[in-house]
């Protein structure tokens, strides 16, 4: 399907020059065209083929593309997706099992056969990173944090002005920092203990569903709602409030245990790197309140004291769902 989407920050640059944008996940494919300004144009989404392989995927990047109006005049294309990126030379180096046979797709070369166009091909955390550097939530500043927490946990260190992308491209896998509340819990990496074990959507539903005894797990929805609810008064005689409010209680605690540990893990990354901001986006970010209320309370017990403390807390990121394919396009405008 296409559409018409608004513009998310820094209109009027007067630019006319368009950019495409494709952000490629296991179940959809979403592309659009993207003024230079950030102004999110037009979309196409699409279904992931992901189970034919990589030929498929790539063909079915190219076909949305290529549904979007005006794409023959555009200036490149931008490519975001899961797993380590290449980003010099847009290869895939690794990916998981949403994507099979992702590793060692040379995104660049193919998709620039398929459209005769630059391309530019990074991870999505690191173009979530790049979109609301650049016309989002941390636009204007030369040093920032960004977290992406959703089913993982990524993001992206921009310092003087340029996103961080490490000698083997896997910097700011925040994801895979290690964290007490998560002891014993695996990991999507195979390993036990780090911080997306606890804090990622995925990790906050099991815990709730397994806590609660469900006979069938939660998703993150559920669980935000029932955060969301009043408890219920205690009966007359002192009576503890019975399941339904249980549940709420509940619900609040769990993602105010992942909250916590996310607060904790970026402190430490700033009392590291001392950015100018930190941006947190992402499905779980969007859960509200029981959410953003212990990540600062939990984020502001952390930091060192002084300069760094002194008004520095955790901003929600602007462009929401717009960030994958904005981002993108914005790749083909760093300066590398």
């Amino acid at each position: 399907m296409t559409g018409r989407a608004g513009a998310p920050g820094r209109p009027g640059t007067g630019s006319r020059r368009t950019l495409l944008g494709v952000d490629v996940g296991g179940t959809k494919i979403a592309a659009g065209l993207v003024a230079e300004d950030g102004t999110l144009l037009e979309t196409v989404v699409r279904p992931t083929p992901a189970r034919q392989g990589p030929t498929a995927v790539l063909d079915a990047i190219a076909a949305a593309v290529r549904e979007l109006p005006d794409h023959a005049g555009a200036a490149g294309l931008g490519l975001g997706t899961g797993g380590v990126v290449d980003r010099d030379g847009g290869v895939v180096v690794s990916a998981n099992e949403l994507l099979p046979g992702w590793a060692g797709t040379r995104l660049a070369d193919e998709l620039g056969h398929r459209l005769g166009i630059p391309v530019a091909a990074d991870n999505d955390a690191n173009v979530f990173a790049l979109a609301e550097q650049t016309y989002g939530a941390g636009a204007g500043s030369t040093t920032a944090l960004y977290v992406s927490v959703g089913t993982g946990i990524g993001g992206g260190l921009v310092t003087g002005g340029r996103l961080l992308r490490g000698a083997h491209w896997t910097a700011s896998e925040f994801g895979h920092i290690a964290v007490p509340e998560a002891a014993g819990r695996p990991c999507n990496c195979g390993r036990d203990g780090h911080l997306e074990a606890v804090a990622a959507g995925p990790a906050i539903a099991a815990r709730f569903s397994r806590l609660a005894g469900r006979p069938r797990p939660a998703d993150l929805r559920e669980v935000a709602a029932l955060a969301e609810r009043a408890a219920p008064p205690a009966d007359p005689d002192g009576t503890p409030p019975q399941a339904p409010g249980d549940e709420s209680a509940l619900a609040r605690t769990v993602l105010a245990e992942g909250a916590g540990a996310l607060g904790r893990a970026l402190a430490g990354l700033v009392n590291t790197f001392d950015p100018e901001r930190v941006v947190v986006g992402g499905g779980v970010a969007s859960v509200g309140d029981p959410f953003w209320q212990p990540l600062a309370e939990a984020f502001a017990a952390e930091l060192l004291p002084g300069p760094s403390a002194a008004g520095l807390r955790p901003l929600p990121a602007a462009l929401g769902p717009r960030a994958a394919v904005i981002g993108a396009a914005a790749l083909l405008l760093e300066h590398r």
